[in-house]
């Protein structure tokens, strides 16, 4: 593809920063379009699977990510009495080339815009710029603009390609699915930060109890935050309501709307009442996604990352998904003469895959160990966790959800860019 084709990528986010990196890294330059004024750290904790991080390193920013994150050790499996299920290595401690890492959201995304910055350039990002639209023609495409802060129409944008990079609330998905609309299906969740001590390992992603009867995801994300050893620790409850009541988006959750699940949680490893009590920050969001469609490219404009195929946020599988999307679409662009070419291959090779992964983290999310030995023990304590099922069982689940997400040590994916250090 020429330089001089003209990429406006819509949304700043994890996709949208990343596809730029991608670009740069081939040659290419792209103007990307974010709607919030000012950039900030905000939000709580992102875990940076292998496959994350795979494509991270590939984009030089690894070093910065392990300097401001935690590298995780281990994943841990309990049920909701605070029992032992199951546990394994991560990221280099499994094998993997590259680390597995939780992070501070705010902090990846400020990494990821300063690197746009440093290596495109300041013109090339434009903050305070929402989309509302794009229309096309044969010979380019029209961006149409207002600020983010107030809504002021601004001046449009020219283009010969366009990629929405807008999340899930894609106003340009939106233009070509008019009635597209959020798969909600009854469970809400409460995300937060605590500062406490390190818990387990100080190094331990855990998942204690399962959606039927409440969850907890719980792992580090900053490293000895107060000069007193304590650290930074992420949380998410998840529960499974009987109503179809649905969060708000990004409110500030009230501990009372989910602490009675989790009140007799107190384990001689954990108390969680005291961790969600004691929180900086309470978020509510409903857990949604979006059903897979048909189609992502529709002339000179595709859709990416959550625009494209919106996931639970389960597995953290998200941001690697929009990573791997990112660096898909640069390489067809720098590859193929054609850009409009460019992005009918980059969807032939992503949309059927990610397609896959929204269905798998529905009805097989990474937490279906704890699913299963609810099940298998009537939701009772049990006496040992090999009296209800065997640790290589439990391994053989964990490993097909890494195949169908796509960062299994035995997956030719993985294998590819296993030199990435």
């Amino acid at each position: 593809m020429s330089q001089s084709c003209r990429i406006a990528v819509v949304g700043g986010g994890i996709a949208g920063l990343g596809f730029a990196l991608a670009l740069h890294q081939q040659g290419l330059i792209c103007d990307v379009y974010e709607s919030v004024p000012d950039v900030k750290e905000l939000g709580v904790g992102i875990t940076l699977l292998p496959h994350a991080m795979r494509e991270l390193a590939g984009l030089g920013l690894q070093a910065e990510l392990e300097a401001v994150g935690i590298e995780n050790l281990e994943s841990v499996f309990f049920n909701r009495f605070g029992q032992f299920i199951y546990k394994e290595p991560r990221g280099r401690h499994a094998g993997y080339a590259v680390p597995e890492i939780g992070i501070h959201r705010g902090k990846l995304h400020r990494i990821l815009f300063d690197a746009v910055v440093d290596r495109l350039g300041a013109g090339h990002i434009h903050t305070n710029h929402r989309c509302v639209g794009v229309t096309q023609d044969g010979v380019g495409a029209t961006v149409n603009f207002v600020q983010g802060s107030d809504g002021t129409q601004l001046p449009s944008v020219q283009a010969d390609i366009v990629i929405a990079c807008d999340g899930i609330h894609s106003a340009i998905r939106k233009q070509f699915y008019p009635n597209d609309k959020l798969a909600f299906a009854g469970i809400n969740t409460w995300r937060g930060v605590t500062r406490h001590k390190p818990i387990l390992t100080g190094k331990s992603y855990m998942r204690i109890g399962s959606i039927k009867t409440g969850k907890m995801v719980i792992y580090p994300i900053v490293d000895n935050i107060d000069g007193d050893g304590n650290q930074l620790i992420n949380w998410m409850a998840e529960i499974e309501g009987d109503s179809r009541y649905m969060n708000d988006w990004n409110s500030g959750g009230k501990v009372e709307d989910f602490m009675p699940i989790f009140k007799d949680w107190k384990f001689d490893w954990l108390d969680v009442p005291a961790l969600i009590r004691n929180a900086d920050q309470v978020l509510e969001y409903p857990m949604v996604d979006k059903d897979p469609i048909a189609q992502w490219t529709f002339g000179r404009v595709t859709l990416m990352g959550d625009a494209a195929h919106p996931m639970y946020p389960r597995g953290s599988n998200g941001s690697a998904q929009a990573l791997i999307d990112a660096r898909t679409l640069a390489t067809e662009l720098a590859q193929l003469s054609d850009p409009l070419a460019a992005l009918q291959s980059y969807e032939v090779k992503r949309r059927e895959i990610t397609s896959r992964i929204v269905q798998t983290n529905r009805s097989l999310p990474p937490d279906f160990i704890n699913i299963k030995v609810d099940e298998l023990a009537g939701d009772k304590p049990f006496r040992h966790i090999d009296d209800v099922i065997s640790q290589k069982e439990l391994g053989a689940i964990s490993e097909h959800y890494k195949k169908i997400a796509g960062f299994s040590l035995f997956s030719s994916e993985i294998e590819k860019f296993a030199s990435f250090k």
